[in-house]
Parts: structure tokens; sequence; C-alpha cells
């Protein structure tokens, strides 16, 4: 019992996390802030002192391993995952990303990820997924 409750606590702080970084890096709702480096330096930042989760790191790796890593973290849930590639994909459209086709490839990851680990078929998920080949092929 002492596990599980330890286990849905990481769960929602994760969530919570999320939430907090996609409101502070986008503003309002469906509203794009303006974005700046010094923005996402900060949310990697929080991502690495509140999960110890390193967003350059994760970035670097291949998929096997950056499945392997993002598998590490136990609050990673399949909606936390979609929640964290969202985010990665909203920080690749906005105008002052530099490795934009990065995060859209590591976004596109963690939904296929998703797929692989889920029992139910998103729709909204396979939106995102052809929505994500079509901007990565995209020059």
């Amino acid at each position: 019992m002492e596990k599980r409750d330890y286990l849905l606590r990481e769960i929602q702080k994760i969530g919570i996390l999320m939430s907090a970084l996609r409101q502070k890096l986008l503003g309002g709702k469906g509203n794009l802030a303006v974005t700046s480096e010094n923005q996402i330096e900060e949310t990697k930042e929080m991502l690495f002192n509140d999960l110890n989760f390193d967003l350059d790191a994760f970035l670097s790796l291949n998929i096997e391993d950056g499945n392997e890593y993002i598998c590490s973290f136990k609050g990673f849930n399949i909606e936390n995952m979609e929640s964290f590639a969202k985010f990665l994909s909203d920080i690749a459209c906005s105008d002052n990303c530099d490795n934009s086709n990065k995060y859209l490839e590591k976004a596109l990851q963690l939904y296929e990820l998703c797929n692989f680990k889920s029992d139910t078929y998103s729709f909204e998920r396979e939106m995102e997924i052809n929505y994500l080949k079509n901007a990565i092929k995209s020059p």
C-alpha cells in the first residue's frame, strides 16, 4: 500500500510540474506567450531541480536510450508522457527555438512510446503523431 501511494504521488507531481511548465512557457490558455531562450533555460532548470530530468541529455539520446531514460522516471505514465510530448512540440513551434526539429522528433518519440505502452487507442494521439511527422518533413 505504501509503495502504491508513493507512485501515485510521483505521477501527480510530474503532472503538476508539466502543467506549470506549459503555463510558464506558453502563458494563458492557448495563447502563445513570447518565449525566449531564458524561459527555455529556466524550464530545463525546473525539470532538473524538481525531477532530476536532464532535458538536454534526453534530446541527445537515440530512440532506445531515450525511451529507457524516460521510463526510468516512475511518475511518467501515459498521460504525463503525452503532456510532456505536447510541451516539447509547443517549444518547437515557438519562434525562438533553435533546435525545433530535435524537439519535434522527441515529441514524436514520446507519442510513439505512449502508443506502445498503452492498451487504449487514441485518435488525438494519432492526430498529434501525423502532425509531427508532417512538421518534421517540412523544412
